[in-house]
């Protein structure tokens, strides 16, 4: 098992939450497809199946959403879940670049601090 470098972690963090972006956009724009089941991915459980993986490209797994009251055309969308969800996805992808920045500023400030070293 290769470990993930801090790096490695946060772009599978940021590719599950544009992933997860994605999938709430499509079911969105499915609400009035007849039959569309709500699709969505569990954020955690994937994170942390890269993490034991060592892979920052694994394919996440898909589901179908299941206790969500479903119309008589049998689409189950919900548009007030979804745009839930979808703030949330968005707060997840700032977090991330947020992180991401900080950690190049930490390898930035190290970099330069070996270079003034008397």
């Amino acid at each position: 098992m290769d470990q993930m470098t801090t790096f490695q972690l946060l772009e599978r963090y940021l590719d599950l939450s544009s992933q997860r972006h994605e999938l709430i956009a499509n079911n969105m724009a499915n609400i009035d497809t007849p039959g569309y089941r709500t699709r969505d991915l569990d954020f955690r459980h994937e994170l942390q199946r890269a993490m034991v993986e060592g892979s920052p490209t694994a394919a996440p797994v898909l589901h179908q959403v299941s206790g969500l009251i479903e119309r008589p055309d049998g689409n189950n969308v919900s548009l007030d879940r979804e745009s839930m969800l979808l703030s949330e996805a968005q707060i997840q992808f700032r977090i991330g670049v947020q992180l991401i920045h900080r950690e190049f500023s930490r390898l930035l400030t190290a970099i330069n601090a070996g270079g003034t070293s008397s």
